[in-house]
């Protein structure tokens, strides 16, 4: 925000508010304009400290973050097995009703 006002004002801009009665074109509305902008700008860095903070001790708590696996370690052998066997990659596709990027990410893993 900060920048904008000053592009605006190397260009012979002044900025008014009109339903804060800001006029930055006095020193009185550059330091209103300066202090809504300073705390605007704390107001986010203490929201994102607060954020870190929850994912910190929801991570402590054991809560994992993220999609949940589409397949269990069973079904991931048997994806293999099939795939190992000759089975198509269109037919496991509808089989686990998977991507074929899913499907291919699951079978990259065991290096197959």
């Amino acid at each position: 925000m900060c920048q904008i006002a000053k592009t605006l004002r190397d260009k012979g801009v002044d900025l008014v508010v009109l339903d804060q009665n800001i006029d930055t074109s006095d020193a009185t509305g550059r330091l209103l304009f300066n202090m809504l902008g300073a705390i605007g700008q704390f107001e986010t860095e203490i929201r994102a400290a607060r954020q870190m903070d929850g994912i910190k001790k929801a991570k402590d708590r054991g809560v994992q973050f993220g999609k949940r696996p589409a397949l269990t370690d069973d079904q991931i052998v048997e994806l293999r097995a099939k795939r190992a066997r000759g089975t198509l990659i269109k037919d496991l596709m509808a089989e686990y009703s998977l991507s074929k990027a899913t499907i291919y990410r699951y079978l990259a893993e065991s290096g197959a």
